[in-house]
């Protein structure tokens, strides 16, 4: 989808998604001869989560620094994400209930359908989890100082010797994830972020099996090496890290 589309759709404009890219935070799936951006259905993905970060108020590089963080967990921060629209939800449905018993001639003068409290109070508690959970451990502050040195580390992670160990997980889809030819993967794929990004404990592990198949992108690219296979990892990692 070609970037004026997704502007139309999404109602970002074109500026901010040319922001996005600089910074970052969010990078198309390609650009045409032309020079044009081509958004995937991945991107989109990305994009929605961004937005609903956005409705929390975190500031672009906190949500960039999220987002990119090993450990991230996209089910938990939609759940998170829910739980704050259900109470804006509540807030409205009061409102509108006040204004239709005014409309009746009623007089409510408590204010209370205005206050916004428990709706700013759930914005703070989760934004300071998350930034506690996600933005500032010492696996992302080491993930980041690497990719410095390396660039994209999560693109990298998909190239090369990444790419020999996932060929291996494709070629071994069809097995049960318990077996040891399976968690003997797990092991070497564990040693091999270890070596290149960063020290992958069994917790950080555990969160990228879950990537694998909750990030449509990750989901693409793995099963580039044969279809099934980032959902084989991801049991594989879920039995080894149990």
């Amino acid at each position: 989808m070609k970037i004026s589309d997704v502007a139309k759709l999404t109602g970002v404009t074109v500026r901010t998604l040319h922001y996005y890219d600089e910074i970052g935070l969010l990078k198309p799936d390609g650009v045409t001869e032309a020079g044009y951006r081509v958004y995937s259905d991945a991107d989109l993905e990305l994009l929605q989560q961004i937005l609903f970060f956005r409705e929390l108020d975190f500031p672009l590089e906190d949500i960039r620094r999220i987002m990119q963080n090993p450990a991230y967990d996209r089910e938990d921060a939609l759940r998170k994400q829910k739980e704050l629209l259900l109470q804006k939800r509540g807030r409205l449905d009061r409102l509108i209930a006040l204004v239709d018993s005014t409309l009746k001639g009623e007089r409510d003068m408590s204010f209370r359908q205005f206050d916004a409290t428990e709706i700013e109070e759930t914005r703070r508690r989760y934004a300071e989890e998350a930034k506690q959970r996600w933005g500032d451990t010492a696996a992302y502050a080491e993930y980041e100082a690497r990719s410095a040195r390396t660039g994209d580390a999560q693109q990298r992670m998909l190239d090369g010797e990444g790419a020999e160990i996932l060929c291996e997980f494709g070629k071994r889809r069809a097995l049960a994830p318990d077996s040891p030819e399976a968690q003997a993967l797990v092991k070497r794929w564990q040693d091999y972020i270890s070596a290149s990004y960063y020290t992958c404990t069994k917790e950080i592990l555990a969160c990228l099996g879950q990537m694998y198949v909750g990030d449509a992108r990750f989901t693409q690219n793995i099963d580039r090496f044969g279809e099934g296979t980032a959902a084989f990892m991801a049991a594989a990692i879920e039995v080894y890290t149990r």
